[in-house]
């Protein structure tokens, strides 16, 4: 959530009619590790940014930098106006933070804690501001249920309630899905985009390839490195992948004999069929060719899906902890 302010509204931001975010050359080290090096990107105002990759590969660090949250090692930038070296507070009084662990009060109702958060900054009318909420959200008939008994994707709409209650311009998303079941997931990505057409710039960590394609552009980041960033479409094109689906008997054998096979970068599978990708077509053609006329196999040709982008991204990228 923002950080509380006084009864006195905040200066208006700098006016920025496009771009909420821009930064230049960022980098963050943690000791001799280099967890984000030399970061540039730019992010529109009204837009749903996503930010993918491996566990531990600069996510939360890059987005806490491009809001000012966090102070680069070097680099330069703005956030909704403001130079994120020198006015990170007048920023952080704009930016709602939805963290993956439940931070409201267990032993408070829906209610009583949007009250709360509504009255900790400062917000006119904070009765009817938490009830404009509660209606909003679709909490109507829960308001005086206890925070502590909603289940997962209750919590997460009173979570969300409360980091936008204040009207940030900003909304930082951590995986805020984690853990929650596909209606609860999907319910809250109709309301995050319905923020977003409201004016409010959203950046976003997720795990989720069904996610990332509900964003409006995404960025991947591994071991510090931003690799490829753009809208979706962008991205499955600049990845250059010549996809296969395959289906059959004795997949398994497949794979094993294909992996490492010049020109196939990527084997893996998927339900019941298994999907085989390269960058070079003649090179990949060549290893798959002696098993194209395998008996019982079917195969499929068909462009690549985000997530054969993303594992054929992380099959290549080395992992800065080693």
């Amino acid at each position: 959530m923002p950080e509380p302010v006084s009864s006195a509204a905040p200066p208006a931001a700098p006016a920025q009619a496009e771009i909420a975010i821009e930064v230049s050359g960022l980098t963050k080290s943690f000791g001799d590790r280099v967890v984000v090096r030399d970061l540039s990107m730019q992010v529109k105002r009204g837009s749903i940014y996503g930010f993918l990759g491996p566990n531990g590969s600069g996510k939360t660090t890059t987005i806490r930098m491009l809001c000012g949250l966090l102070t680069p090692d070097s680099g330069t930038g703005t956030c909704l106006g403001f130079d994120i070296l020198t006015e990170s507070d007048k920023i952080k009084r704009r930016v709602g933070y939805m963290t993956q662990r439940f931070s409201l009060y267990q032993d408070l109702s829906v209610r009583e804690n949007l009250e709360f958060v509504a009255r900790l900054y400062a917000v006119p009318h904070p009765r009817d501001a938490a009830r404009d909420m509660i209606r909003r959200l679709g909490l109507v008939g829960r308001e005086g249920q206890l925070a502590g008994e909603l289940s997962g994707g209750w919590k997460q709409r009173l979570a969300l309630g409360a980091c936008t209650l204040p009207g940030p311009e900003l909304l930082l998303l951590d995986e805020p899905t984690a853990g929650v079941d596909p209606k609860a997931r999907r319910d809250f990505w109709t309301q995050i985009h319905d923020l977003a057409a409201e004016g409010l710039t959203v950046l976003v960590s997720t795990h989720y390839m069904d996610e990332a394609e509900r964003c409006h552009e995404i960025a991947y980041i591994a071991y510090g490195n931003l690799l490829v960033h753009g809208t979706v479409e962008a991205v499955i094109a600049k990845s250059k992948l010549t996809t296969y689906t395959v289906t059959g008997p004795d997949l398994h054998h497949l794979a094993v004999a294909l992996a490492g096979k010049p020109g196939v970068d990527m084997v893996a599978p998927f339900g019941t069929s298994l999907h085989i990708s390269g960058r070079d077509l003649a090179a990949l053609e060549a290893s798959i060719a002696p098993y194209r006329n395998q008996r019982g196999l079917i195969w499929q040709h068909g462009a690549p899906s985000l997530e054969d982008v993303f594992i054929e991204l992380m099959g290549r990228t080395p992992d800065n902890f080693q």
